[in-house]
This record gives C-alpha cells, sequence and structure tokens, in this order.
C-alpha cells in the first residue's frame, strides 16, 4: 500500500525530473535564512505543496517552525497525512489569487524568513507585485524572502536552447528509466482512493498545469524593493533559473 511518505518521496522526484539542481537550490535558501534569522526560525512556506521546503527547514534547524500556506487539496492532503506527528509545521489553505490568503495565517506576521519555490510563476504579473507587496508587510524588520523559480535570460538564447537540449536529453533518460513527469504523477496521484477526491477537487481549481508569466530575475529584484524591501539580489542562479533573496 502506498504510504503518505511514499507519496511525499514521489513528488519530491517527479519535481527532481524537471529540476536536477533542486537540492542545492533548497541548500542555498536554508544557508541564508541561518545565516539571517539563527538557528529557530519562524518560517512561511509560501505555496507549500507537500511541505519539500518544510521538510528540509525542519530537518536541519530543530529550532524552526514552520507555516504551510497552499490551495491544492491532494499536496495538502500529503502534507498533512505526512507530517501528521510535526507539531512543529502548521499547515493552512489559501489561495494566493486572493488579496485576503494572509487572514487564516496563525499569530499573524513577523516571520523571520518567507521561503517558495518553483511555484510563483503561476501567478500572473500584477497579482505577483502586490503578492510582494502583502510579503513585505509578514516579513519582520531585517527577515528573509526568497524565492527561487524560472527566471529565463532573454539576452542569452544560444546558453537557452544549449540548456534546453542538456536537460531534454536527461529526461528522456529518466523517463526511459520509470521517473513520473508532471501528467504521469498526477495520473497516479488520481488512480489511489486515498488521493482521488483531492485531485479531482485539485483540477476543478486549477484546471491543467498553466503558467503565469515568467521573468528575468532583475524583474523580481526591482519589484521587491519597490514594494518595501530594503534590497534584493540573485543568490544562485542556473542558466534558465534563478533563486532571488531580499532583506526586509
Amino acid at each position: 500500500m502506498t504510504t503518505w511518505h511514499d507519496w511525499q518521496r514521489s513528488w519530491d522526484r517527479q519535481q527532481e525530473w524537471y529540476l536536477p539542481d533542486r537540492e542545492e537550490r533548497f541548500r542555498v535558501m536554508l544557508d541564508l535564512v541561518e545565516a539571517v534569522a539563527g538557528p529557530a526560525p519562524r518560517v512561511l512556506d509560501l505555496a507549500c505543496g507537500t511541505g519539500s521546503i518544510s521538510e528540509r527547514l525542519l530537518a536541519r534547524l530543530p529550532g524552526a517552525v514552520s507555516v504551510g500556506v497552499d490551495v491544492d487539496p491532494a499536496l495538502l492532503a500529503i502534507a498533512r497525512g505526512h507530517f501528521a506527528d510535526e507539531p512543529r509545521l502548521t499547515l493552512v489553505t489559501a489561495d494566493l489569487n486572493d488579496p485576503g490568503w494572509a487572514k487564516p495565517l496563525p499569530d499573524g506576521g513577523a516571520f523571520d524568513a518567507v521561503l517558495t519555490s518553483t511555484a510563483l510563476h503561476w501567478l500572473g504579473s500584477d497579482t505577483l507585485v502586490r503578492l510582494y507587496g502583502d510579503l513585505a508587510g509578514l516579513v519582520r524588520p531585517g527577515g528573509l524572502f526568497v524565492n527561487a523559480d524560472h527566471m529565463p535570460q532573454p539576452d542569452t538564447p544560444l546558453l537557452n536552447a544549449a540548456d534546453r537540449a542538456r536537460q531534454h536529453a536527461r529526461q528522456e533518460r529518466e523517463r526511459a528509466e520509470g521517473v513520473l513527469d508532471w501528467a504521469a504523477w498526477w495520473r497516479a496521484a488520481a488512480d489511489d482512493p486515498a488521493l482521488a477526491e483531492a485531485v479531482a477537487a485539485r483540477f476543478a481549481i486549477h484546471g491543467d498545469h498553466a503558467d503565469g508569466e515568467s521573468h528575468p530575475a532583475e524583474w523580481h529584484t526591482a519589484r521587491l524593493v519597490g514594494a518595501g524591501f530594503r534590497e534584493a539580489g540573485v543568490a544562485w542562479r542556473s542558466v534558465s533559473d534563478a533563486l532571488v533573496a531580499a532583506v526586509r
């Protein structure tokens, strides 16, 4: 029988099919959190999915506490099952497209750090700019926001094309070894009686995967400063992705 822990591991592996350096970006993210907030930060795991960031945060910093926010009922079901015995994580259902999304958060704002990965590209530009303003009000002065996501560089088309070809070749090898892509993973989840109802509800909310608008890292840093963060910069990047960090 497939367990919640199996589904959490399966989600991680599916995401790694798209992001082979996923663990590296998590490491850099947590390096920054520890440097800025110390060993016992209060963290908001934004668009948390199955809780991948929180799992790594709590393993690395046992004194940390995390609030995970997402709207996806299937991913939250996996997270709730996987973290059922973890008192340091609180899971909240909220839709970032809703201007009132932060109202259900426990104890208001004053987070030491807000972390998110491979999620905010789902939002339209206007919604993302509004969200950055919301986050400026939730992060304590001196606290940190980190967003790891697809942030392509339009002025390097040759590098972009070479990277796409390399990634495609790797993905085809891994697919032949049985690694699930996004669509296959969701089909498998829908076939599990424990998840079928939540998966149906998820597709009623989101439909098929439809990204918002991707922007270069510099677009994000400028809008974070405009939203009220004191500074923002690129802490890590690959050819097509980047990790942007901003200090409140």
